[in-house]
C-alpha cells in the first residue's frame, strides 16, 4: 500500500511539473544562488493577472519554473531577505509586500532590486526585460533569456552592493543591526530632484546624480533613475525561457 501511494505521488509531482512547464509556452524560471533563502515576489502591472499567488520561498541553491500567461503580460519580479514568522505574522527585512508571504497583486517595500518583463507583445511576439535599481538595491540580479532572436543579452547586477554602499544610502531593518539594502537618492533624501517629481519629471530635467551614479558604475547593464536610457530595455524575439538569478 505505502509504495502504490509513494508511485501515486511520483505521478501526481510529474503531472504538475509537467503542466507548469507545458511545450511551446515561455517559461519563467527563478533561480536563488544565495547563500540563504529569498522570497520572490511577483507584481503584475494594472490589468494582468498575477502569477503563483504573488510570491514564495525559494531555498538556496534551488529554482521554481512556471509558465508565462500566452498573452501579453507585464509586470515585475523582486527578492524578498531576511523573512520570518513572529507575533504572529509575516515580515521580511527588505522588499516586504504588507506582511504576506503571497504579495497576491501588492508591491514590495524598498529598497529592493527589480526586474522588470513585458511579455508576448508586437508582431515578432517581443518579450521585453530589464533590472531596475531606481527603487534601490538588495540582492544581486541578472535574467538571463534562452532560445530567443534579436536582443537578448544577459543583464542585470552581478555585484553586492551592500558592502560598498554609501553611509547616506544604507539600509538597516534595525537600527544596530547589518546593511540588507542600499537605498536609492530618491527614498535617501526625498527631494524633487532626486526623485524626478514636478518641475523634474521629464527627459529633459530628470537628469543622473553621484547617487545613481554609484549604482551604474558598478551595475551599467540596469536602469538607475527613473528616465534612464530606455534602451536598457531589451526586446528578444520569442525566447524559450527567461532565467530570473538571484546571486551569483
Amino acid at each position: 500500500m505505502a509504495s502504490s501511494l509513494s508511485i501515486l505521488s511520483f505521478l501526481l509531482l510529474l503531472c504538475a511539473f509537467a503542466k507548469a512547464t507545458e511545450p511551446g509556452r515561455l517559461i519563467l524560471t527563478l533561480v536563488n544562488n544565495c547563500p540563504f533563502t529569498v522570497w520572490p515576489a511577483i507584481q503584475p502591472n494594472a490589468g494582468f493577472p498575477v502569477l503563483e499567488k504573488g510570491g514564495f520561498a525559494l531555498h538556496t541553491l534551488t529554482h521554481s519554473s512556471f509558465s508565462a500567461p500566452d498573452q501579453h503580460w507585464s509586470g515585475r519580479i523582486w527578492a524578498r531577505t531576511g523573512c520570518n514568522y513572529a507575533y504572529g505574522h509575516f515580515s521580511c527585512s527588505t522588499g516586504d509586500c504588507g506582511h504576506r508571504l503571497e504579495c497576491d497583486g501588492l508591491g514590495g517595500a524598498t529598497p529592493a532590486t527589480l526586474a522588470q518583463f513585458s511579455l508576448h507583445h508586437g508582431h515578432q511576439d517581443f518579450s521585453s526585460y530589464g533590472v531596475s535599481l531606481v527603487d534601490g538595491f538588495n540582492v544581486p540580479m541578472t535574467v538571463t533569456p534562452h532560445e530567443g532572436k534579436g536582443q537578448c543579452p544577459v543583464v542585470g547586477c552581478r555585484a553586492d552592493l551592500l558592502g560598498s554602499c554609501p553611509d547616506q544610502l544604507q539600509f538597516r531593518s534595525h537600527p544596530n543591526g547589518p546593511v540588507v539594502g542600499c537605498k536609492s537618492g530618491c527614498e535617501a533624501f526625498n527631494t524633487d530632484e532626486l526623485c524626478c517629481r514636478n518641475h523634474y519629471n521629464s527627459p529633459q530635467t530628470c537628469r543622473a546624480s553621484t547617487f545613481s551614479e554609484f549604482f551604474k558604475h558598478a551595475c551599467p547593464a540596469t536602469f538607475t533613475y527613473a528616465h534612464d536610457r530606455p534602451s536598457l530595455m531589451h526586446e528578444c524575439s520569442s525566447p524559450r525561457e527567461l532565467k530570473v538569478i538571484f546571486c551569483h
